[in-house]
């Protein structure tokens, strides 16, 4: 069957979009869990060289070396155990060698991608904005993941983002690049500027410069006009969250949340119902 005409048959289509989505997901439990750490690293050696000293001899982590392999035993993890998925489902969520158990997160993050990228090829179909929702459907799963652990944002994330979001819409693919461009600004200055305020008010740091450009990077991939309904969105759910879990956690309100989770739910709703919620967005307000 020819590649085109494969592409036309629904099933084919689909079913390639979300076994691609499965894959994705499965190197975006690598990225969650191993940038941090190779960050880390880098700069133990910066401070070292810094202060003159000896540099650590461990090798190197990449994202490719060394081969993946269990937490609690060190055993290699062959190839077929890592099926997305569906390796997961064959070993009971436990390690093939020394039967720990596996964290549910990464059947998680492989499924939420896989199911994603599905309603990305149901919504956009063969087309530019398709493969546009896939690189921002993967750099929000990673980022998601990373705040969480570290409440960290990388730079070596947000910032790619960013600039892809311009490319893409300096063809119009998502927005027009004027509107990109100053969403790009407004993004980053409006929390750049609540960051400010709260500090100046209360001596606190609310939030970290990564989610000034986290929305900077959304602001450029849906324009301007997308910022108030994803600020009211990611506002709303985590204060709602933030509530929950000290009334049930009994959390001090002291301890930090990660904001960048619900700015990336936001980013995706924004992709799959932007037009219809900013529209309904400016009803509201009487715009």
């Amino acid at each position: 069957m020819p590649v085109t005409e494969a592409l036309n048959t629904p099933w084919f289509f689909l079913t390639t979009a979300t076994v691609l989505g499965l894959v994705v997901g499965s190197f975006l439990n690598v990225v969650i869990y191993r940038l941090p750490r190779m960050m880390e690293q880098a700069w133990h050696r910066e401070c070292c060289e810094f202060l003159e000293q000896p540099a650590p001899t461990d090798p190197p982590l990449t994202l490719a070396l060394p081969n993946s392999c269990c937490r609690s035993c060190g055993a290699a993890i062959k190839p077929w155990h890592n099926i997305p998925v569906v390796s997961y489902l064959t070993l009971g969520g436990k390690c093939a060698n020394c039967h720990a158990a596996i964290s549910l997160r990464y059947p998680i993050v492989e499924l939420t991608t896989g199911l994603l990228l599905l309603a990305a090829a149901l919504s956009f179909g063969a087309s530019w904005e398709l493969v546009g929702a896939l690189v921002l459907i993967g750099s929000l799963v990673a980022l998601t993941g990373i705040d969480i652990d570290t409440q960290l944002l990388p730079d070596s994330i947000t910032l790619p983002l960013l600039w892809f979001g311009l490319l893409f819409n300096l063809f119009g693919v998502f927005t027009d690049l004027t509107s990109a461009v100053v969403g790009a600004m407004l993004g980053y200055l409006s929390l750049w500027s609540v960051y400010w305020l709260f500090k100046l008010i209360t001596g606190k740091e609310g939030m970290g410069y990564g989610d000034f450009k986290l929305l900077a990077a959304l602001g450029a991939w849906f324009g301007w006009q997308a910022l108030p309904l994803i600020i009211i969105l990611s506002s709303f759910v985590g204060a709602a969250l933030g509530i929950a879990l000290v009334v049930i956690k009994r959390q001090g309100r002291d301890v930090p949340m990660p904001f960048g989770p619900y700015l990336a739910g936001a980013g995706l709703l924004c992709l799959f119902y932007g037009d219809y919620l900013t529209q309904r967005y400016s009803e509201w307000v009487g715009l």
